[in-house]
C-alpha cells in the first residue's frame, strides 16, 4: 500500500490528459455529500456561539475522520483483492484530487463567452467556479475574477494535493481535499457559519500555510521561466500577501499580479454584501485576454514545477524509508 514515484506520475499525467470529464466519478464531490450531511447532523441556528463553536468541532472531526477511515479502507482493500486493483485505485485518487487541467477547462470557458462579447453566459459560467455575486459584473470585473480564482488555486487544486500526496499518499491527499472543501463550504464570516465553521476556517489556514507560500515561489520561478517579470512576482507576494485577511490566499495572487503586472482585488459582492478587497499588484497593464492567456501558460509552468518537487520529496522520502 506504498505510494510510488510512478504512481505520482501516472495521476499527474491523466490530470493533465483528462481534467476532470463531466458526469465521472469524483471523491471530491462524494465529500461534499458527505459534509452537507454531518452538516446537517450538527448544526443547530439556536445554539449559543459556543455550543456551535464545540458543534463546529466535533463535525470537523466526524468529516475528516470518515475520509481518513473510507480512503484507508478502500485503498486496503483494493490491494488486498490484487496489488493491480490498488495501484489502480491509488492512481485514481491521486489523479481525482489534482485539479490543473480542470482549472484551465472551467477558466476557459468563462473567458470563451466572453470574447464572444455574451456577458450573460460569461456570467453564469464563471458563477460555477467562484462564491460572489457574477450577476452584474462587467467584462473587466469577471476577468478579474477568472484571474484571481485560478491563481488561488494553483495552491488549493495543484500545489497543496501534490505535497499531501508525496507526504502521505491518497490518504493524506484526501484528507487535506477533506479539509478544504469544508473551508469553502462552512468556513465563511456570515451569521450561519461564524462560530460553527471557525474549526474549519483555521484548520483549512493551517494546512495551506506552506503550500501558499510555496506556490508563490513556484509562481516566480515559472515567471522567469517563461520570460513574466519574476522579479515583481515576488516582491509583490512578500508586499502584498498579508494586506488580505486570509493569511494563505494572498501569496499566489499576489504573485500573479506581479508577474503579470495586472492589480488584483477590489471591491465584490458576496452573499449581497459588498465586500472591498485590498489590491494586490500595481496598475501597470490593463486586464485583457492576453492577461488571461499569460495567467494559464504560468499555471501549468508552476504546476509542472510543483509535480517536479513532490517528486523529488517523494524519492528523498522512499529512500530514507529504505
Amino acid at each position: 500500500m506504498v505510494f510510488l514515484p510512478w504512481h505520482l506520475t501516472a495521476a499527474y499525467a491523466l490530470d493533465l490528459l483528462l481534467g476532470d470529464p463531466p458526469g465521472w466519478p469524483h471523491p471530491v464531490r462524494w465529500i461534499g455529500r458527505w459534509i452537507e450531511w454531518c452538516e446537517s447532523i450538527f448544526y443547530d441556528a439556536e445554539g449559543s456561539a459556543g455550543y456551535q463553536r464545540a458543534a463546529g468541532l466535533m463535525f470537523w472531526l466526524m468529516v475528516t475522520g470518515g475520509v481518513f477511515c473510507a480512503t484507508l479502507a478502500c485503498v486496503k482493500l483494493a490491494f488486498f483483492v490484487h496489488p493491480a486493483a490498488g495501484a489502480a485505485l491509488t492512481i485514481w485518487i491521486a489523479y481525482a484530487v489534482l485539479a490543473t487541467r480542470s482549472l484551465h477547462t472551467e477558466s476557459r470557458a468563462v473567458v470563451r463567452a466572453l470574447a464572444a462579447g455574451d456577458l450573460p453566459v460569461a456570467r453564469k459560467r464563471l458563477s460555477l467556479i467562484v462564491s460572489r455575486d457574477t450577476s452584474r459584473l462587467n467584462e473587466g470585473e469577471i476577468l478579474r475574477a477568472v484571474i484571481e480564482t485560478v491563481s488561488e488555486n494553483i495552491s488549493d487544486g495543484i500545489v497543496a494535493p501534490l505535497l499531501f500526496l508525496a507526504l502521505g499518499g491518497p490518504i493524506g491527499a484526501m484528507t487535506y481535499k477533506a479539509v478544504n472543501t469544508m473551508d469553502s463550504m462552512v468556513g465563511y464570516l456570515n451569521e450561519r457559519y461564524r462560530y460553527f465553521g471557525w474549526v474549519a476556517a483555521r484548520a483549512d489556514d493551517a494546512v495551506n500555510f506552506i503550500p501558499s507560500r510555496l506556490t508563490a515561489l513556484l509562481m516566480s520561478m515559472g515567471a522567469a521561466l517563461l520570460g513574466l517579470d519574476w522579479r515583481s512576482a515576488w516582491r509583490t507576494a512578500r508586499r502584498d500577501a498579508r494586506r488580505m485577511k486570509s493569511p494563505n490566499a494572498g501569496y499566489p495572487e499576489a504573485a500573479a499580479a506581479g508577474a503579470l503586472n495586472v492589480q488584483l482585488g477590489g471591491p465584490s459582492v458576496y452573499f449581497g454584501r459588498v465586500v472591498m478587497k485590498p489590491t494586490l499588484g500595481d496598475d501597470v497593464k490593463p486586464l485583457s485576454l492576453g492577461v488571461y492567456t499569460a495567467m494559464i501558460r504560468l499555471m501549468y509552468v508552476t504546476s509542472i514545477l510543483a509535480f517536479l518537487v513532490a517528486a523529488s520529496l517523494l524519492f528523498i522520502l522512499r529512500g530514507a524509508s529504505a
